[in-house]
Protein backbone atom coordinates (compact mmCIF):
# COMPACT_ATOMS: atom_id res chain seq x y z
CA UNK A 1 0.00 0.00 0.00
CA UNK A 2 1.61 3.08 -0.86
CA UNK A 3 1.56 6.30 1.71
CA UNK A 4 -1.43 7.72 -0.32
CA UNK A 5 -3.55 4.69 0.04
CA UNK A 6 -2.54 4.35 3.95
CA UNK A 7 -3.75 8.10 4.24
CA UNK A 8 -7.02 7.32 2.95
CA UNK A 9 -7.81 4.46 4.86
CA UNK A 10 -6.69 6.22 8.18
CA UNK A 11 -8.81 9.68 7.01
CA UNK A 12 -11.68 7.18 6.04
CA UNK A 13 -11.39 5.78 9.53
CA UNK A 14 -11.01 9.09 11.29
CA UNK A 15 -14.87 9.50 10.82
CA UNK A 16 -16.79 8.12 14.46
CA UNK A 17 -19.55 6.90 12.13
CA UNK A 18 -17.42 5.24 9.34
CA UNK A 19 -15.21 3.82 12.81
CA UNK A 20 -17.61 1.99 14.06
CA UNK A 21 -19.46 0.69 10.96
CA UNK A 22 -16.43 -1.24 10.09
CA UNK A 23 -16.09 -2.35 13.68
CA UNK A 24 -19.55 -3.60 13.63
CA UNK A 25 -18.61 -5.51 9.90
CA UNK A 26 -16.09 -7.13 11.71
CA UNK A 27 -18.44 -9.12 12.93
CA UNK A 28 -19.41 -10.11 9.73
CA UNK A 29 -21.05 -8.76 6.26
CA UNK A 30 -24.20 -6.83 7.53
CA UNK A 31 -27.32 -5.31 5.41
CA UNK A 32 -27.75 -1.29 5.58
CA UNK A 33 -30.80 -2.00 7.77
CA UNK A 34 -28.81 -4.22 10.37
CA UNK A 35 -26.40 -1.53 10.29
CA UNK A 36 -29.00 1.24 10.78
CA UNK A 37 -30.41 -0.73 13.22
CA UNK A 38 -27.53 -1.58 15.33
CA UNK A 39 -25.93 1.89 15.20
CA UNK A 40 -29.02 4.22 15.24
CA UNK A 41 -27.31 6.30 12.52
CA UNK A 42 -30.19 7.52 9.80
CA UNK A 43 -30.41 5.40 6.38
CA UNK A 44 -29.24 8.20 4.18
CA UNK A 45 -26.48 9.05 6.60
CA UNK A 46 -25.36 4.92 6.71
CA UNK A 47 -25.55 4.73 3.25
CA UNK A 48 -23.22 7.72 2.43
CA UNK A 49 -21.02 6.58 4.96
CA UNK A 50 -20.66 3.42 3.31
CA UNK A 51 -20.58 4.86 -0.12
CA UNK A 52 -17.05 6.64 1.22
CA UNK A 53 -16.35 3.33 2.97
CA UNK A 54 -16.65 1.62 -0.71
CA UNK A 55 -14.76 4.43 -2.62
CA UNK A 56 -11.71 3.48 -0.28
CA UNK A 57 -11.48 0.19 -0.77
CA UNK A 58 -12.55 -1.01 2.74
CA UNK A 59 -15.88 -2.94 2.10
CA UNK A 60 -17.76 -4.21 -0.76
CA UNK A 61 -21.10 -5.13 -1.18
CA UNK A 62 -23.43 -8.18 -3.08
CA UNK A 63 -26.99 -8.21 -3.71
CA UNK A 64 -29.39 -10.46 -2.04
CA UNK A 65 -32.77 -10.25 -3.18
CA UNK A 66 -33.60 -6.79 -2.49
CA UNK A 67 -31.15 -6.02 0.44
CA UNK A 68 -27.31 -5.28 -0.37
CA UNK A 69 -24.97 -6.92 2.05
CA UNK A 70 -22.01 -4.83 3.26
CA UNK A 71 -18.12 -6.83 4.34
CA UNK A 72 -14.80 -5.22 4.81
CA UNK A 73 -12.48 -6.02 2.74
CA UNK A 74 -8.94 -7.53 4.14
CA UNK A 75 -6.37 -6.03 2.29
CA UNK A 76 -6.85 -2.05 3.98
CA UNK A 77 -6.89 -3.57 7.35
CA UNK A 78 -3.62 -6.09 6.23
CA UNK A 79 -1.48 -3.11 5.14
CA UNK A 80 -2.16 -1.20 8.20
CA UNK A 81 -1.23 -4.15 10.21
CA UNK A 82 2.31 -4.17 8.72
CA UNK A 83 2.47 -0.64 9.23
CA UNK A 84 1.95 -0.74 12.85
CA UNK A 85 4.23 -3.54 13.36
CA UNK A 86 7.01 -1.79 11.59
CA UNK A 87 6.87 0.54 14.93
CA UNK A 88 7.89 -3.01 17.02
CA UNK A 89 11.16 -1.89 16.17
CA UNK A 90 11.06 1.00 17.73
CA UNK A 91 9.40 -0.05 20.74
CA UNK A 92 11.68 -3.36 20.94
CA UNK A 93 14.42 -1.40 21.06
CA UNK A 94 13.58 1.41 23.72
CA UNK A 95 12.35 -1.48 25.85
CA UNK A 96 15.94 -3.21 25.49
CA UNK A 97 17.61 -0.09 26.61
CA UNK A 98 15.42 0.43 29.31
CA UNK A 99 16.09 -3.35 30.37
CA UNK A 100 19.69 -2.35 30.40
CA UNK A 101 19.30 0.43 32.17
CA UNK A 102 17.46 -1.57 34.94
CA UNK A 103 19.92 -4.31 35.03
CA UNK A 104 23.01 -1.54 35.72
CA UNK A 105 20.43 -0.13 38.09
CA UNK A 106 20.30 -3.13 40.19
CA UNK A 107 24.16 -4.16 39.93
CA UNK A 108 25.41 -0.76 41.21
CA UNK A 109 22.36 -0.74 44.10
CA UNK A 110 23.81 -3.92 44.71
CA UNK A 111 27.09 -2.73 45.16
Amino acid sequence: MNTSAMQLTLITLAEPNRFNIVELLKKGPKSVGEIVKTLGISQPHVSRHLRILSEAGMVRSRKEAQLRIYSLEAEPFQKLDEWFDSFSILWEERLDQFEEYMLDYKNKEGQ
